[in-house]
Formats: C-alpha cells, sequence, structure tokens
C-alpha cells in the first residue's frame, strides 16, 4: 500500500501561498488519495479537488474587496468580521458569482476532510464530503469560523470553532487513516514560533459559553509546536514532503492588500517549481530533465 495524502495548514490570508502550490499540483496533474485541510485549507483543497484552477487565488484577490468579505459591514450584517456565509455561499452557491464545481469534487476519488474544533468540548471534530451538499458548504464555514471574529457555525445541533484551534497541522490525523506519506503546505516559515495566544480577556468573554474552547485557546501555541514537530520528525523520516514559503511576505492573518496575496500566491508557484524534482521523486512520479514544467 502507498496512500499519499496531502495536510493543508489555515492562516487565514496566508493561504494564498496553499493556493498557488495547489495550482500549480493542477497543472501538473498531480493527485493524493487524501486530502485534509484546516481553515482556509479546508476552502482551498475543495476548489482543488473541483480541478477549478485559479478559483483560490481569485477569493485571496479578486474578490477581497467586495463589501460582505471582511470587515465592519459583514459584522454588522453577520456578526463575522470575516464573511463567511458570503465567501462561502453567496459566492460559492451554484447560483454564485465564483461558483464551486461541487458535482466534480463528489466525483474526485480522493478522500477529501475538513478540520473543525467543537466547541462544546474544546477537540477536533473532522467532517468528510458526505458532510456537504450542494450549497450547504457549512462544514468549510466551521473549519474557518476564528474565535473572536466570527460567531460558532451550527451543524446538526452542534456548534464549531476554526480547526486550527485544537488540529492546525493534521499530519497524525493523515497518518490514522491510513496514509502512509504526507505531503503539507504550511503556511508559516520553519523557524515560527506561535506565541500564547493574545486577547484573553476578549476570547474568554466571546467564548464564555464554550470553556473547553477558551481552554483550548489558552493551549493553542503548544498544540501548534507539537503538530510543528510531528510534521518535521515526519519530514526527517523521510515520510513527508513541505511546501513551506521560501520569502514570505510582512503579513498577517487580516492582511487585506490585493497586492501582497498576488505575491504570496506567486511565491507558492515558484516554491514548487524550485522543489520540482525532488518533489516528483517523493512522488514516486517520472521525469526528464526536459519535462516542460509550469
Amino acid at each position: 500500500m502507498n496512500k499519499i495524502g496531502l495536510v493543508v495548514e489555515g492562516g487565514g490570508m496566508k493561504c494564498a501561498y496553499s493556493a498557488g502550490v495547489l495550482d500549480a499540483f493542477l497543472d501538473e496533474h498531480i493527485s493524493f488519495d487524501y486530502c485534509i485541510g484546516v481553515s482556509a485549507g479546508s476552502g482551498n483543497i475543495a476548489s482543488f479537488l473541483a480541478g477549478q484552477r485559479d478559483r483560490n487565488r481569485r477569493f485571496f484577490t479578486d474578490h477581497m474587496g467586495e463589501a460582505d468579505y471582511f470587515g465592519l459591514r459583514s459584522l454588522i450584517r453577520s456578526g463575522n468580521i470575516f464573511g463567511l456565509q458570503y465567501i462561502y455561499g453567496t459566492l460559492t452557491n451554484s447560483n454564485g458569482t465564483d461558483p464551486l464545481d461541487f458535482p466534480a469534487l463528489v466525483n474526485n476519488p480522493s478522500e477529501y476532510k475538513l478540520v473543525a474544533t467543537n466547541a462544546k468540548t474544546g477537540k477536533p471534530a473532522y467532517f468528510d464530503k458526505n458532510d456537504l451538499k450542494q450549497d450547504d458548504y457549512r462544514p468549510i464555514m466551521a473549519s474557518c469560523a476564528i474565535p473572536m471574529v466570527c460567531r460558532p457555525v451550527e451543524i446538526n445541533g452542534e456548534y464549531y470553532y476554526d480547526g486550527g484551534v485544537s488540529d492546525a497541522i493534521p499530519a497524525q490525523k493523515a497518518l490514522d487513516d491510513g496514509c502512509d506519506r504526507i505531503v503539507a503546505i504550511l503556511s508559516k516559515p520553519r523557524d515560527y514560533l506561535k506565541p500564547p495566544q493574545k486577547y484573553r480577556m476578549i476570547y474568554s468573554r466571546a467564548c464564555h459559553k464554550y470553556p473547553k474552547t477558551v481552554e483550548a485557546l489558552d493551549n493553542r501555541h503548544i498544540m501548534y509546536r507539537a503538530c510543528q514537530e510531528k510534521i518535521f520528525e515526519l519530514e526527517k523520516e523521510g515520510k513527508a514532503f513541505l511546501f513551506i514559503p521560501s520569502s514570505p511576505p510582512q503579513m498577517g492573518t487580516y492582511t487585506m492588500k490585493k497586492e501582497i496575496e498576488q505575491q504570496l500566491y506567486d511565491l507558492g508557484i515558484r516554491d514548487f517549481k524550485k522543489m520540482y524534482y525532488d518533489f516528483m521523486k517523493f512522488m514516486g512520479r517520472k521525469h526528464t530533465e526536459n519535462e516542460r514544467m509550469i
């Protein structure tokens, strides 16, 4: 058995990087047996599995300036600074301006999993393709619902927050689900050290109904470090291949500048080109020195 899994980290607007890498995969007809995404990474995987090249880029550039995408108007209308219903509903639905090709996603043979955090337990919850329906993408919204700036998303009577709160880089889940090797796209530099969560007074008040979520936020930096150690250990063992931004621009989760997002997307494609031959070797795909690259 040789089951290769793809893990795509979240990171808000930093996920323009994984959008670039994923489009490079599409250009080279690269597929995976299993894909699991966190937060915006889960949304990026949906477009990738649907075969919709350039769609993710548009969501980080062209749609970014739309009134209900991010900011005060979205907060007033939906209670979310990131307009999750607008991004993964109004735009994404079959009658939207940039619809997801849901039938193509469903028919893709790859397994597709998304990570969210159960608000009541503070533990990771894993959704799959069967939990999605045409024009009902709440599992993706749940995976992206950042505490403090988004309300939890209700699914079947349970409430969920962003998957990055409880399982930021789900390599272990991929292994548990039978993957032998993993390709991971990270959104932060290799030497990134996550500090304790800021604004405890704010998030403890915003999530006061869910003390286990508050506890998970308190310990988020510890969880994140454990995830890093796991994926780097797998890399050393030759069981993981990592795409990590080689020269990321100065930006944060909420950076809303089109030119920076385009730079990050372009960086993802450039990094793929630099790592092309090593990556193809890891994937077990033959190539020649004269093979055309993207």
